[in-house]
């Protein structure tokens, strides 16, 4: 018998890959995905690897597999057909449909466990009636694809009158058809039978197995060796480890631009963004205070004043405090700012909410600030982050009790370095240059990461289930 497989369909970057061989010690044997530049970083970090970029529907798996068993399979098929956060977009059901690609290998090739990640929203599979999800249909898509792995789909059976539709609805042609097998009486045969699988899913949470990001994924496991599905206990939240936050993966050294006198002023939209997330996470009894005030930045005057004044923030601020009646070091505290929809954002000392492929929507924002003594220019009013999108530049603020004087406040992307490290990467996974030594671009490297599986996801649930078969072992 030949050694057992292990084979990540939709690898894209590496997450998935990158969490089986930690959690394994030993590399993924094949990788398919269609994109290039996704293939591409994929083999920077796994070159033992074998890749195909191709479409998942392309690859034969009798061909990929040569013979041997797989031991292991991973499917993330594309989510975005089934998010919460698709809109009004129409439904490309050949998208959806993609998950049947995992019952197409189990049919195909002898796969001893397999499991699959996706939104929460997958649950709700169903057929698409011009364009648009069926109401009636919600979830029965879903239920016959768990028909196909276990006791199998019976064609008499699977059929549901659909609203806006003059005929019934056969679940059992929408599968034939999904899976390319409507000439194949042998598949048809298994697909009727159903392939015997055990099949269990759960919601996970990232940041209850160390991943500073809340993103919540849907886990799908089945096996067919006899052996129990294993879920596997978190490792961080109450009681147990403490979170990891934002604060875990922000670069503290990179500097921050002030939000005010940019060559392009930010809109006032973003303007009022970071008052609200100001007031709500920053200003507050329990602000968070970043790590090391000393090392963070500079400070920055906005005042009247014929010259701007910039200040080291690891230094006395002497010009300033002989307004204030003493030298004090600056108090800066930051949270995440978060440009989409109606979210202001979060603080810094909760993990990141969940990146998306176009991840360029988290900002970190810092507001300078230092000890008030009832004069200088400071404006006593009742809600100073008013003034964020006025000429005024001062304003005050209560901080656990005692009042301080806004000096600055600064914003600025996070780094996609950083957006991998939230997302649970290790520290030394090549993002920055593609295998030709070409620079990519931070959209590229961040649409890498948006779509990634969080390694610490797949690493627990691989060890937690997976043990190499005992002709492995004694060969």
């Amino acid at each position: 018998m030949k050694r057992e497989i292990i084979v990540d369909n939709f690898a894209g970057g590496g997450g998935a890959s990158t969490g089986i061989e930690l959690g394994l010690n030993r590399h993924v044997d094949i990788a398919i995905n269609h994109d290039q530049a996704a293939i591409d970083m994929h083999k920077m970090n796994h070159p033992e690897t074998r890749h195909y970029c191709e479409s998942v529907w392309d690859v034969d798996p009798v061909e990929a597999c040569n013979g041997h068993p797989v031991g292991l399979a991973w499917f993330s098929p594309d989510c975005k057909h089934f998010s919460k956060a698709k809109g009004a977009t129409p439904v490309n059901k050949n998208i959806r449909g993609l998950a049947w690609v995992a019952v197409r290998w189990a049919a195909s090739v002898p796969v001893r466990m397999f499991m699959l990640e996706n939104v929460e929203e997958f649950l709700t599979w169903g057929p698409v009636v011009d364009g648009k999800p069926c109401k009636l249909g919600k979830g029965k898509t879903f239920n016959s694809f768990i028909k196909a792995l276990t006791t199998g789909i019976k064609p008499n059976e699977e059929l549901t009158k659909q609203s806006g539709l003059k005929t019934n609805h056969s679940y059992w042609r929408e599968a034939v058809v999904a899976l390319g097998i409507e000439h194949n009486p042998k598949l048809k045969l298994q697909l009727s039978k159903g392939l015997g699988y055990q099949v269990e899913w759960k919601m996970l949470k990232a940041c209850d197995f160390g991943v500073p990001t809340s993103r919540t994924r849907l886990f799908l496991i089945a096996r067919k060796d006899g052996d129990p599905i294993v879920w596997p206990e978190p490792t961080h939240g109450e009681g147990l480890q403490p979170y990891k936050t934002a604060a875990d993966i922000i670069d503290w050294n990179l500097p921050v631009k002030s939000i005010f006198g940019r060559k392009k002023p930010l809109a006032e939209n973003s303007m009022k963004r970071i008052a609200k997330g100001l007031e709500k996470f920053a200003f507050t009894d329990a602000p968070f205070l970043a790590p090391d005030p000393t090392k963070i930045s500079f400070i920055t005057e906005y005042a009247n004043a014929s010259h701007q004044r910039n200040m080291a923030i690891d230094e006395p601020l002497r010009t300033i405090c002989a307004q204030v009646k003493g030298g004090h070091f600056a108090l800066v505290t930051s949270h995440i700012v978060k440009f989409r929809g109606d979210n202001i954002g979060h603080g810094t000392n909760e993990p990141l909410h969940t990146i998306s492929a176009g991840g360029f929507h988290f900002g970190e924002v810092r507001a300078f600030l230092i000890e008030y003594y009832g004069t200088g220019s400071a404006q006593e009013i009742d809600k100073p982050l008013h003034t964020i999108t006025t000429r005024d530049r001062f304003g005050l603020v209560m901080v656990k009790g005692t009042a301080y004087q806004i000096i600055d406040i600064g914003l600025r992307m996070l780094e996609p370095y950083e957006l991998f490290k939230g997302m649970g990467f290790p520290a030394d996974y090549k993002i920055s240059h593609d295998s030709q030594g070409k620079k990519l671009t931070k959209a590229n490297q961040v649409a890498r990461c948006g779509n990634a599986v969080p390694p610490p996801f797949a690493e627990a649930l691989a060890r937690s289930n997976y043990k190499p078969l005992s002709i492995e072992i004694a060969a």
